[in-house]
């Protein structure tokens, strides 16, 4: 329990990446605009543990500098399960969840590889999200750390609209090869 509530809005947020893409950055969207909002849950998870650490020993009667040294194995795993929960968000979850809906695929389709300007892996969905939008965009897939993969019919949009898309303002994208 004590490493599942300092993540609870991680977790909420890949159940909600889980019930729908589409639902959850409409949802989450105005939020997900805040370039620091991943970071902010991270701060959010460690002030959590922290909490959840001072309860702990509160309840032991050893809420103090020498009661912290003398529980310092638990509050090593608090903390270092902290840090591997927040890893695992990051480097496994979050771009899991990226392409774990739609077509990933660009095989057949003209394609365009973009870098965009990303702060972490969690706002992969939200990218995606807006780039399935563009009509004739047909798949997107995500790479760590900042790489989209875009197979669009060329018949339909254009490398420019898929580039001039808004939210490519707050987080700017640039083609690689």
């Amino acid at each position: 329990m004590y490493g599942l509530i300092p993540h609870a809005g991680c977790i909420a947020f890949i159940a909600l990446t889980v019930l729908g893409m589409t639902a959850a950055t409409t949802l989450l969207q105005p939020m997900m605009l805040n370039p620091y909002f991943f970071y902010m849950l991270i701060a959010l998870s460690f002030v959590l543990a922290t909490a959840s650490a001072a309860v702990y020993l509160k309840r032991g009667g050893s809420l103090s500098r020498s009661g912290a040294r003398s529980n310092w194995k638990y509050l090593a795993t608090l903390y270092s399960t902290t840090i591997a929960v927040n890893l695992v968000m990051f480097l496994v979850i979050f771009p899991y969840a990226a392409n774990a809906t739609g077509n990933t695929s660009t095989e057949g389709m003209d394609s365009l590889r973009l870098q965009v300007n990303i702060p972490c892996s969690g706002h992969a969905s939200l990218i995606k999200g807006e780039l399935m939008k563009v009509d004739g965009v047909k798949s997107v897939r995500f790479d760590l750390p900042n790489i989209f993969e875009v197979g669009y019919d060329a018949t339909t949009t254009s490398k420019e609209k898929i580039m001039s898309i808004g939210i490519f303002k707050d987080y700017p994208a640039k083609e690689v090869a």
